[in-house]
């Protein structure tokens, strides 16, 4: 069951993964990871004294083998709480594999049989009480709990390299959550009025891609949602930009003409299809007709921190100057504008309102918002408006620092730096900013010498406003609320939903960078009245701190930090900063959690979800509480869904209301691709409410197979390595995925050579692959990756073979040569000349000859020796008799090179050992058959001279 799991999980990984899908591929591997993990922790693998992670478990080709049956008792009692020896000896001794039995609602099990441990282990109350469990230092088996660590990481690590393989690097980033560049979003009403609004997202769209094209800040994808009436997407997601910019150009405006519009369903879409902290813009000029989704909406927002801006055109304070075929004006009144505020404001996002005839002044503010390392210094909405003075610390690792404003036409501001200096609103330009104005919107961007320091900016308004400020910083800080492991001070659990109100609520913050930062503040701020509560600070490392916050009141806050930064070069302060959560934390006294007992969704197939709901007071569930709650369940897939519109917490329940979501997806279903599904519940008055966001691959298992290789050849290298440079060597094989598999694309995971693939059909039918390498003898080993279109990773290992043979140079033998005067003053008008053959013996033949020393002229022939050796006929004509001395070089076809030399003074020269030459076949007699000396210099030599000439 576990292997299953974990291979099943991870064929559902690579499937999310290639389709696109990565916050749910991560999900996955979470789970899967855990389930790995936890086979070290709770099985007796690290007690049989393994010490490298068992494969099997990740590659389902190889059996589980050695099991304990389920009638081997496996363990004893523990005595006085000591587990050290309660596996069984036999167990040990015959090498069965264990694992413990967990139930934390019974503590029936097999008898005989060990369990986990641990104070939520039911079973390990009952005969052999005790258990094996290495998750802590202080678990029953805790003596081993680093050896069980190490195994578990090098496992994980195993199986990670693996998925890397499968989906390639960049895929495999981005499941992990590290992107370049944000991504681009846009969700865009494509009704019949949006005519200008879309010419506008196709132009800022098409000016984005092409300006970053090819650099750092080009987006890793781009997502497109269009909606419409009655009709909503689909989702184009796609890293193409050429792809992007064709669905851009095909948006037309067509139809529609009632006022309301799906928003809300498009938005639905683009934030189960972006990652996490996305930028999403969304265009309309309607009002929402799919209010329903409301709570959904916010769900998603809280578990992805995506920050939503509305640009809204002609709808609000700007009506609509035309109508439509007859119909109505499409306006958007100051009560249905309220929900886009506030899911702006839940977001973090804004809202701006602006005629479309100045749409192209806004969307600047696009491009601000997508650059890399954007951070939000300040944010603060006032609703009804009121004057005040917003004040907020720029440090000196912001640059383009920007302040963004949106309210009526009567808002005016003044903003005044740290040494006092002052510009107003009234101007479109001045000392500290340049400013644009649009509809609602207006934007400051400060100047590029804008000094650090503590900042003020003054606004006067009685109708809603916000003010924002933004900058692009490497100093920002992520969190996540979380639970606190009981007795441990380092484990925590990712808390889903809305943080409790009046118990403690605790935060794990991590910041992006620690060198010579100090956290001195974490808080939350009231977003109703602007008032702080400060959390209790504690350091787990450099970068992160716990922060709790203790009987936490209701309300809604946004999470702000502030510090020192001790190696700062600040101009006016000591290195104060400050940096806010865009995204809005609301409290609730309801949980909701959901009980999924499946990972996977096959096409065709559906699922049962149940979910409870508990009222929460000082804390813990109010067993006492009674009542009725409504539940909103949907998905952004449309998939067939049932759920309760209520449920009901009634008496003896223990204050749990109990409910099932049936969730069923279409045959037609695209493997690879994932739903969505937020389960909402609320009280009766619609003040409370809380909620559970469950993402769920869509996945068919149909192959886990690995691709093989097979009839694999290795060719020869040299034993002495000190002349691998000399020497190349192949390695060809056949790789297939089998009669049912698929193609499969072969690269090189370790090795430095030449890899050469071919495609073709086997003898049943099946696609194979062959695939030739060559590379250096000083790399005689080569291992392949070969991934199939599942994503199944095989490995092909080659290694060269070791043979004395392939250090045989060339030698030479029976030179005839003709003589040169003893005179030398005659040498010039005297030439002379020489024949010698040259043979590689056993080796692999002669490949060429050439004169190293010497003026005249080479030919060569080849001959067959009296042994049948091929034997080359070297003929040196028109030498000059000045140059009484010719050395010839003889190269084999293994790049070994033997030297010859001639001098022309004897009729039978012997043959002259220069000092760089490489000798002949070991075990010779040093003589030829024509009486020349060989040279015979030791290996040493060799291997120096042969590095030489290859040098």
């Amino acid at each position: 069951m576990g292997r299953t799991l974990i291979t099943e999980g991870v064929s559902a990984v690579k499937a999310s993964t290639n389709g696109g899908n990565f916050i749910t591929a991560r999900l996955v591997l979470g789970e899967v990871l855990h389930t790995l993990q936890d086979f070290y922790s709770h099985s007796n693998w690290v007690e049989l004294g393994n010490t490298v992670p068992y494969d099997a478990l990740i590659t389902p080709a190889l059996p589980l083998e050695n099991l304990a049956g389920p009638t081997v008792p496996t363990c004893t009692d523990c005595i006085n709480e000591n587990c050290t020896d309660n596996i069984l000896p036999a167990v040990l001794d015959d090498g069965l594999l264990i694992s413990g039995y967990f139930d934390t609602l019974s503590s029936n099990k097999p008898e005989g049989k060990c369990s986990q441990g641990g104070p939520l282990d039911l079973t390990s109350t009952q005969e052999p009480v005790g258990g094996i469990n290495k998750d802590t230092f202080d678990s029953d088996h805790g003596f081993l709990h680093q050896e069980a660590a190490d195994l578990a990481l090098n496992a994980s690590l195993d199986l990670l390299e693996d998925i890397r393989i499968g989906v390639r690097d960049q895929n495999f980033l981005r499941v992990l959550g590290v992107f370049s560049a944000p991504v681009l979003c846009f969700v865009i009403d494509t009704t019949g009025s949006m005519g200008p609004e879309i010419a506008e997202v196709k132009r800022v769209s098409i000016d984005i891609i092409t300006s970053r094209l090819g650099t750092g800040l080009e987006p890793p994808f781009y997502i497109l949602v269009p909606f419409n009436d009655p009709e909503f997407g689909p989702v184009t997601q796609s890293s193409d930009p050429d792809l992007f910019i064709e669905r851009i150009n095909e948006l037309t405006a067509f139809g529609g003409g009632g006022t309301p519009e799906l928003s809300l369903s498009g938005l639905q879409l683009a934030l189960t299809a972006a990652p996490p902290f996305s930028e999403i813009f969304l265009f309309t000029d309607a009002p929402f007709r799919d209010v329903e989704l409301r709570p959904t909406i916010l769900a998603l927002i809280a578990n992805t921190r995506s920050r939503v801006t509305f640009m809204l055109t002609d709808v609000l304070s700007f009506r609509r100057k035309r109508e439509l075929e007859g119909l109505a004006p499409r306006v958007v009144t100051q009560t249905q504008a309220e929900l886009y505020r506030e899911i702006a404001l839940a977001s973090g996002g804004l809202t701006i309102e602006v005629p479309n005839s100045d749409l192209s002044m806004v969307t600047v503010f696009i491009e601000d918002s997508i650059a890399t390392a954007v951070v939000t210094v300040f944010q603060e909405t006032k609703n009804p408006g009121a004057a005040c003075n917003f004040s907020f610390f720029i440090d000196d690792t912001l640059r383009n620092i920007t302040i963004l404003l949106t309210g009526t036409p009567s808002l005016d501001f003044t903003l005044r730096s740290p040494t006092g200096t002052t510009q107003t609103s009234s101007g479109v330009s001045g000392p500290l900013a340049s400013f644009s104005l649009a509809g609602n919107f207006r934007r400051l961007r400060l100047n590029d010498d804008s000094e650090t320091g503590l900042w003020e900016i003054s606004v006067n308004s009685t109708d809603p406003y916000s003010v924002k400020v933004i900058g692009q910083s490497s100093l920002d800080f992520i969190y996540n609320i979380v639970e606190v492991q009981d007795g441990a001070s380092t484990d925590f659990f990712r808390r889903e939903g809305r943080p409790i109100s009046g118990g403690n609520v605790s935060l794990l913050v991590t910041l992006t960078r620690s060198d010579g930062v100090s956290v001195t503040q974490v808080a939350l701020l009231n977003t109703l009245d602007g008032t702080e509560v400060n959390g209790t600070l504690q350091a787990i490392t450099d970068s992160t701190y716990v922060v709790t916050f203790s009987n936490f009141t209701g309300g809604t806050y946004v999470v702000v930090l502030r510090g020192v930064a001790s190696n700062s070069t600040s101009r006016m302060t000591p290195g104060s900063f400050q940096r806010q959560a865009p995204t809005q934390i609301t409290t609730s006294n309801i949980v909701v959690n959901a009980l999924p007992n499946i990972t996977v969704i096959e096409p065709g197939s559906s699922a049962t979800i149940p979910f409870t709901v508990a009222l929460i007071s000082n804390g813990e569930i109010d067993q006492s509480a009674m009542g009725t709650f409504t539940v909103s369940a949907t998905n952004d897939r449309g998939f067939p869904l049932t759920s309760p519109s209520t449920v009901t917490i009634g008496a003896d329940s223990g204050g749990i209301a109990n409910g099932t979501v049936t969730l069923g997806t279409s045959k037609d279903a695209l493997s690879g691709s994932d739903v969505t599904l937020t389960i909402a519940a609320g009280d009766a008055a619609a003040i409370n409410s809380n909620d559970v966001v469950l993402r769920f691959p869509v996945f068919r298992v149909t192959d886990i197979s690995a691709p093989v290789c097979l009839g694999n050849t290795s060719s020869n290298c040299p034993a002495n390595e000190s002349i691998c440079g000399s020497f190349m060597w192949d390695f060809i094989t056949t790789v297939t995925d089998g009669v049912n598999g698929t193609d499969v694309e072969v690269n090189i995971l370790e090795g430095n050579g030449t890899l050469e693939t071919s495609t073709g059909v086997g003898p049943d039918g099946e696609n194979i692959t062959v695939v030739s390498y060559t590379a250096s003898c000083c790399a005689g080993r080569v291992v392949l990756s070969a991934v199939d279109n599942a994503g199944n990773v095989g490995r092909c290992v080659g290694q060269a073979r070791e043979s004395d043979l392939e250090i045989v140079a060339p030698v030479c033998f029976g030179v005839n040569a003709t003589a040169c005067p003893s005179n030398m003053s005659l040498c010039d008008s005297t030439q002379w000349s020489f024949v010698i053959n040259v043979t590689d013996s056993d080796g692999t033949g002669i490949a060429n000859i050439t004169v190293s020393l010497g003026d005249g002229t080479l030919n060569t022939s080849t001959e067959v020796g009296p042994d049948g050796e091929v034997v080359s006929v070297a003929s040196y004509t028109g030498g000059s008799c000045c140059a009484e001395r010719v050395v010839l070089a003889a190269t084999d076809n293994s790049g070994n090179v033997g030297f010859c030399s001639v001098n022309a003074r004897e009729a039978d020269p012997p043959l002259d050992p220069p000092p760089t030459f490489i000798p002949v076949d070991e075990g010779d007699d040093g003589e030829t058959d024509g009486g020349e000396t060989l040279n015979t210099l030791p290996h040493l030599w060799m291997a120096a001279v042969v590095l030489l000439l290859w040098i």
